[in-house]
């Protein structure tokens, strides 16, 4: 069984150009430092997978759990040493979307700094494309 990762928030990128890369997803340094964290205590999960659910009061959220293996449909993305797989359901949703990890003195959190997202709720836990 998979058990959540941490909290994640989403942003519409509307301030800056995020380039456009080939991969499906790409990972900031301290996204993959983190991950590397979260995984060190696991021997037996891979990597973290990424996905998307109906939820909120603006359609979708994102979803991050352990894995151990990569699924039949899954989009491996792999950055220094971090696996991170996309559900299928959610790789169009993720694609040219950036992956980072913030820290302040509130929270600590996970951001997906999508281009793709046309709106998104009050809180940032939801958005719709």
């Amino acid at each position: 069984m998979a058990s959540s990762v941490v909290r994640a928030t989403v942003r519409a990128v509307s301030k800056r150009k995020i380039q456009a890369t080939r991969a499906a997803l790409t990972l900031t340094p301290s996204a993959v430092q983190k991950i590397k964290e979260l995984l060190k205590d696991k021997p037996d999960h891979v990597g973290v997978k990424v996905g998307v659910r109906t939820r909120g009061c603006n359609g979708l959220s994102y979803t991050l759990e352990y894995t151990k293996s990569k699924g039949d449909s899954d989009e491996e993305v792999v950055q220094d040493g971090v696996r991170v797989f996309i559900e299928k359901k959610a790789q169009l949703t993720l694609l040219g979307t950036e992956m980072d990890y913030v820290e302040d003195k509130l929270s600590s959190e996970f951001v997906f700094n999508n281009p793709n997202i046309k709106g998104t709720c009050g809180c940032g836990e939801s958005f719709n494309i």
